[in-house]
């Protein structure tokens, strides 16, 4: 258990191991905005479970000054229709799960409206989660950055994209196991529409 709460970056429909930590932390979690955003990592991409495996859906954003723009203030880009292509995928990937219909009306909006920022989508998006969830737990966002929290568990760099975590994740039924096994880790989505309202108690 984090007793003392923790700071952590807000992702693109997390990973499970996010959600796993936010449910074991309490009473304080702090949201990162204003680092350097840093590329290649899930505050822009989530991973799901395809037929052929797992596929990466990634927000494009539009390029900045390279390493110095703040992660508040990086813009999605709508150069190509990556909505409809991330829509769709969530469809194939998951329409046979036995709980996407259930909260298909729920994710439909953010696939359809336009969202300037990153942080605005992501957060929107957490917001929901959470309520899905029944996660109960205040969105509170860093208002300066600081290399190090002295009275917070710092996680802000404890989740890498580039890689699937150590960590043990007692297997869940997935729409495609049968071809790959589990695979695990993947977005929040996965658990969701594979358990539905127990999604909970497995984390």
């Amino acid at each position: 258990m984090i007793e003392n709460g923790a700071v952590l970056p807000m992702f693109y429909l997390p990973p499970v191991d996010y959600f796993t930590k936010l449910v074991d932390i309490k009473p304080d979690v702090v949201f990162e905005r204003e680092e350097h955003f840093p590329k290649q990592t899930y505050r822009n991409r989530a991973n799901i479970y395809s037929p052929d495996g797992r596929q990466t859906l990634t927000v494009p954003v539009i390029k900045g000054s390279k390493n110095h723009t703040k992660t508040k203030d990086v813009r999605i880009s709508y150069d190509f229709r990556w909505q409809r292509s991330h829509w769709m995928g969530m469809q194939t990937c998951y329409r046979s799960s036995a709980y996407f219909e259930y909260y298909e009306d729920d994710f439909a909006p953010f696939y359809e409206k336009q969202t300037t920022f990153l942080i605005d989508y992501n957060s929107e998006l957490m917001a929901l989660l959470l309520r899905l969830l029944k996660i109960k737990l205040d969105i509170n966002f860093a208002d300066t950055y600081e290399a190090t929290y002295p009275n917070l568990t710092d996680l802000r760099s404890a989740f890498s994209a580039k890689y699937t975590p150590d960590t043990e994740q007692k297997p869940y039924f997935q729409v495609f196991e049968e071809r790959q096994g589990f695979l695990k880790n993947l977005s929040i989505i996965d658990l969701l529409f594979n358990q539905g309202p127990q999604a909970l108690n497995y984390l």
